[in-house]
């Protein structure tokens, strides 16, 4: 009865301390451990989502303790697109006071994600220079003038995420051709022959945006390449959300719903087209890539990520297990609503 009645008692009392401690935030020790970060804000980002950025990127703690005191703020704060220098761990309070102050806000400066889809690539950096987003699409449009693979169409997949500062005489070639060939030396480090690069960079931003945990990249990438393989997968369905996310122009998302995926029209569904996708959905980094290189051995066939805090992922070999997987990923959802 005591072991119950504690475990009943757990969340109100998780309430009452949080509600006595308030919000998440570092400490000032914490803060003084802190390292360099380059953050990028974005045109049109709300408080909400410049709190998400600040938690993903480590700068603070916890999203609310940034968030509630964004909401105080009188006047409201307006932010300018673009990138900014902070730390790590630092407390909401310094943080917002950071990008608040102009001297952190860095002049030509370009933050570029792994798994960025390249119009949001031309995006970030028309907000962080002065070159007109419209003279880099157009400079984008011209994609032999790039020196990419023969298959390629646009510049998905070729452009490295990475941080950029770009001279103020660059012109929107110069910047564009800065990322494409800091791709191409990527994949030379990586030993990828020329002729292997559209190949490898399909796979990689599929691995991209499908794996979560540094390991778990490794692990990706043979569940597609077991997928490939008659032996193992005879319908050779790679069965990609971010696949099919992405040929809606869902750049962002990796969910789908059931109409998407019966969608043939979609050159990019992976649940209707065999193989790997016609082009690559993401723009990769270094880890994507030696994934794709280098996959792990193993039997997998399906994996879900059941914890999506923590990014926790269950790599299964039958549908027996997929299922009991997936049942496992709903149960953590219905808790954590």
């Amino acid at each position: 009865m005591l072991a119950a009645g504690a475990f009943a008692l757990r969340a109100p009392i998780a309430q009452v301390i949080s509600a006595i401690q308030g919000p998440a935030d570092f400490t000032e020790q914490e803060a003084a451990t802190g390292t360099d970060t380059t953050v990028m804000i974005h045109s049109g980002d709300s408080g909400s989502d410049i709190a998400q950025t600040l938690v993903a990127e480590g700068v603070v703690k916890g999203y609310q303790a940034f968030y509630e005191l964004l909401l105080a703020e009188r006047p409201e704060p307006v932010f300018q697109p673009g990138a900014y220098e902070l730390k790590t761990k630092m407390t909401a309070a310094s943080a917002l006071e950071n990008l608040l102050d102009p001297a952190s806000k860095l002049d030509r400066t370009v933050v570029v994600p792994e798994g960025t889809a390249a119009g949001v690539v031309l995006e970030s950096i028309a907000e962080g220079t002065e070159i007109p987003l419209a003279d880099l699409q157009a400079a984008a449009a011209n994609v032999a003038s790039f020196g990419l693979p023969a298959e390629a169409t646009t510049l998905e997949g070729f452009l490295f995420p990475a941080t950029y500062t770009f001279s103020p005489k660059a012109s929107a070639q110069d910047a564009i051709k800065t990322l494409v060939d800091r791709q191409f030396a990527a994949l030379d480090g990586a030993g990828v022959a020329p002729e292997k690069r559209w190949s490898t960079i399909v796979l990689a931003s599929l691995i991209q945006r499908e794996a979560g945990l540094r390991d778990d990249y490794y692990k990706v990438s043979r569940v597609f390449l077991n997928r490939l393989n008659p032996e193992r997968w005879e319908s050779g369905l790679l069965q990609s959300d971010a696949t099919v996310a992405y040929g809606t122009g869902n750049t962002h998302l990796v969910t789908t719903t059931d109409a998407e995926r019966n969608d043939a029209g979609n050159l990019f569904n992976t649940y209707v087209h065999p193989g790997l996708p016609v082009g690559p959905i993401s723009n990769p980094g270094d880890l994507a890539i030696d994934a794709a290189l280098h996959p792990a051995d193993g039997p997998w066939l399906f994996f879900v990520t059941w914890n999506l805090d923590t990014g926790e992922t269950t790599f299964s070999s039958t549908v027996q297990e997929h299922d009991a997987a997936v049942v496992k990923w709903q149960d953590w959802m219905r808790e954590n609503r």
